[in-house]
């Protein structure tokens, strides 16, 4: 925690001029707001005070250049505070000062949110996986949301009926490379537990599924879909579904439904990647630490989340942007609980990686 400067002793100000290798009374002349400091002696002055963990006087302290919302649906995916990290770290380098609303469970809708960021004079919101990508929600609050003048963009969940700059994951050719993966290792029977089909995102990844199965490759493979809730409790019970159809290889649409899929899995006395082998969907720094490590298709998160906040500044500055999807890529990372299907097949164990 930051101490003011007003309740340090003198003595501190040596050892702000000693980090910022300056004399005590350039330390004076930042901290009382005097002239005659060159800029870049004033940066490293205020760099010592961050560093040394003293607040910034008032007059100090960087002025926001307005307030920008970010709407999300709740925190305990660990996708949706990565993004909210990049988006908070990319816009605060602008000058901006942002502001969270979460939907969480028995809290605010994103109508309510909406009204809630408007009224404290945002000058921007950026919405992830919000109702633009629930094909039965009503698409003109976001025409009203115009209408108000308010600019924004929309992450993960491209929806046709509602023009705004979107930025999305390649959805479709996730699933197409988590398929493409599995027939690799030799399964033949592979299953994709995904969320409720109204949801964009979801819709593609069912597509890029049953297409890359049809496609010709070294394994001939048939699969079956099973829609549930985008949580640990879903991918379980999803899972269940799909091994009692004897599938070997579980493509699940998000990390948490994977966990649940590998637990699914134990109860049934199967190991993994043994007996099953799985993939979850988004990636974070604790798929490397599961058991076993959980091998992905991840979300380029710092791509999409600077790409958004550029896209919104632009819109605040009203200087012309696509009302279009900008698409990214996923990437294959390869973890411990994929492996070589049953029985042997075509392909021995891929490589793995840790990153």
């Amino acid at each position: 925690m930051t101490a003011p400067l007003s309740a340090l002793p003198a003595t501190r100000l040596a050892d702000i001029a000693g980090q910022a290798k300056v004399s005590e009374a350039t330390v004076s002349r930042v901290l009382n707001g005097k002239a005659g400091v060159a800029d870049s002696t004033r940066q490293r002055v205020l760099a010592a005070l961050d560093l040394l963990g003293y607040e910034r006087p008032v007059r100090l302290r960087p002025r926001s250049a307005g307030l920008v919302g970010l709407v999300i649906p709740e925190l305990t995916n660990p996708i949706f505070p990565a993004f909210a990290q990049v988006i908070e770290q990319s816009l605060t380098g602008y000058g901006y000062t942002p502001v969270l609303g979460t939907q969480m469970p028995g809290g605010a809708t994103e109508d309510e949110l909406v009204d809630q960021l408007v009224g404290r004079g945002v000058t921007g919101i950026i919405f992830l996986s919000g109702l633009h990508a629930d094909l039965t929600a009503d698409p003109g609050r976001y025409a009203r949301l115009a209408a108000r003048g308010v600019p924004y963009v929309l992450v993960n969940g491209f929806n046709e009926r509602v023009s705004a700059p979107f930025v999305s994951p390649d959805d479709h050719a996730a699933a197409r490379i988590a398929v493409r993966h599995l027939r690799a290792l030799g399964h033949r029977r592979i299953g994709l537990a995904v969320g409720p089909d109204r949801f964009v995102p979801v819709r593609r990844k069912a597509q890029g599924f049953a297409e890359e199965l049809e496609a010709e490759g070294p394994v001939p493979a048939s699969g079956c879909v099973r829609h549930t809730l985008f949580t640990v409790e879903g991918g379980h019970a999803a899972a269940g579904a799909l091994l009692e159809e004897g599938c070997t290889g579980l493509v699940c649409g998000s990390d948490l439904m994977a966990l649940g899929a590998v637990r699914a899995a134990r109860q049934r006395g199967l190991d993994v990647p043994r007996d099953v082998s799985v993939v979850g969907y988004d990636d974070s720094e604790l798929n490397a630490f599961t058991d076993p490590p959980l091998t992905t298709v991840r979300q380029p998160v710092r791509a999409m989340a600077n790409a958004a906040v550029h896209t919104l500044l632009e819109e605040i500055r009203e200087n012309p942007v696509p009302h279009t999807e900008f698409v990214f890529q996923p990437e294959l990372v390869v973890r411990g609980s994929t492996g070589q299907a049953p029985g042997g097949g075509p392909a021995g164990r891929a490589p793995v990686s840790d990153r």
